[in-house]
């Protein structure tokens, strides 16, 4: 059962060899066995998912299931769900439950896919380890004194210790790409507006985007069918016709040109990491893959482009957590300014103090034009960087991260080298394309590696169906923790 794909569960499901609430029973005992060592989840409520299995048998037996009708998820503690503490990983919201569904979350209901709980993740989605989370750090299941990444480590973890069959991520800056290669599964980000952001607590409104983990390509197409849509809710939401993105999941590769961008293979690239990678490049080929050496110039650019712009966003974004109409206030104060003042210092943790203090500064006067206007003009020219590889290109193939999963607290005191593990990540998301990281091997010390593809605006099928044949060819994607 732990080890069965999103389809074969389904047709389990269909044949009515098990049922919704079985299989929901069984992931909640395997979360309650595994979650004190490894912290993925944050709220896990029994009675509410055996409640949404239970409306799930129902369906099936009426006949009116859909696709994954009573397969089980779990969702990242980001998305607002009606009824169930919402915390985004922050004292700041500790005690917050909800009132409605995040448009994620409510595509999910209607699919009849019951929620195995919260996971747990950075504060507000800042960090790259699940280390600055109020509730403590997650463990990667492969070694459990290290990082999963972050800031999606709570829905990465889980599905790699088999705690879920898949869960929900969000990426602003490589946050489901970057944990799904620390932990040896399948991650992938979506062209930016393809999935609504209505519900989903913001970091960064440019940059954010929800999407799939799971341990396969082709679960993670299941998953996307059901997470986009258009919502008139979210005003970057995009209104195009519906895709199914697994119908060319079994298409050949032959013809499909595969970009290497030099900056992804310079100094600075761990070797055990460089040579999985130039493993992945060899097996597509003998799928029927050609490869075109390319440039993205400006890609080193991309760190400091999105540490002015994401912290600008997030000051704004958070400047509504003020202890005035929901989460945490502060006990003591002697007026209006003091409650301000305190609630934010004893609400927020280290990291997002951080990055709320370097936007206010680029935002402020007599900065914005020397800062944030720099900042814009240098993403536009990365942005264009991919426009002109993707004339020679249809996807893009690099290393996801620069090395494998790091120690709990080697990089705590450091935070440029933590921002530095999304060196090959956050271009995608300056652009706004569509990028998945997938498994492809394991360093010396057993620690996995993920390889990324980046497709051209709208490729998510063809990145899929790419991501699907090497997964067909590899067993990667199947291997778990054997202590597990």
């Amino acid at each position: 059962m732990f080890e069965s794909s999103l389809s074969t569960l389904a047709a389990q499901l269909a044949a009515r060899a098990v049922s919704s609430r079985e299989l929901a029973q069984a992931w909640l005992d395997r979360i309650a066995a595994l979650n004190p060592a490894l912290n993925a989840f944050i709220t896990v409520d029994p009675e509410k998912t055996l409640a949404e299995a239970a409306a799930a048998d129902a369906l099936i037996a009426a006949g009116s299931a859909g696709p994954l009708t009573g397969v089980p998820v779990a969702h990242k503690d980001i998305f607002c769900t009606d009824g169930w503490l919402t915390t985004c990983g922050s004292k700041m919201l500790s005690n917050f439950v909800a009132p409605y569904d995040a448009h994620v979350i409510q595509r999910f209901k209607a699919a009849g896919m019951p929620s195995l709980g919260k996971t747990n993740m950075d504060e507000f989605a800042m960090g790259s380890s699940n280390e600055t989370s109020f509730y403590g750090a997650v463990k990667n299941p492969w070694d459990t004194t290290r990082v999963p990444g972050g800031s999606s480590g709570g829905a990465a973890a889980c599905v790699a210790a088999r705690m879920a069959p898949a869960a929900t991520g969000t990426d602003t800056g490589g946050s489901i790409r970057q944990p799904a290669a620390f932990t040896g599964i399948t991650g992938l980000k979506p062209t930016y507006g393809l999935v609504s952001r209505y519900g989903m607590i913001a970091f960064a409104s440019s940059l954010d985007q929800a999407g799939p983990m799971a341990r396969s390509a082709e679960d993670c197409a299941r998953l996307l069918n059901v997470m986009t849509g258009f919502d008139p809710n979210d005003s970057t939401s995009l209104e195009r016709d519906k895709e199914d993105y697994a119908r060319d999941l079994d298409q050949p590769l032959a013809g499909l040109r595969i970009g290497l961008p030099r900056e992804f293979f310079a100094e600075g690239l761990d070797r055990d990491v460089a040579a999985a990678v130039d493993a992945a490049v060899a097996e597509l080929k003998k799928l029927g893959a050609t490869t075109v050496d390319i440039s993205l110039a400006n890609s080193k650019l991309a760190i400091p482009v999105y540490y002015v712009l994401a912290p600008a966003e997030a000051s704004s974004n958070l400047s509504r957590f003020d202890g005035v109409r929901y989460g945490y206030r502060a006990p003591d104060y002697a007026d209006l300014d003091e409650m301000y003042a305190r609630t934010r210092a004893q609400g927020f943790g280290e990291e997002v103090k951080r990055r709320v203090l370097i936007g206010t500064y680029v935002l402020s006067h007599g900065y914005y034009d020397a800062y944030y206007v720099q900042a814009q003009k240098i993403r536009r020219l990365i942005a264009d960087d991919f426009s002109e590889a993707f004339k020679t290109c249809d996807l893009i193939l690099g290393p996801t991260t620069p090395g494998t999963a790091f120690k709990l607290g080697e990089n705590a005191d450091d935070p440029v080298a933590m921002y530095l593990n999304d060196l090959y990540t956050i271009p995608a998301n300056l652009a706004g394309l569509p990028g998945m990281s997938l498994p492809c091997g394991f360093d010396s010390q057993g620690l996995p590696i993920g390889v990324q593809l980046v497709g051209n605006y709208f490729s998510e099928a063809r990145m899929l169906n790419a991501a699907h044949q090497y997964q067909r060819a590899t067993d990667w994607h199947t291997r778990m923790p054997i202590h597990l």
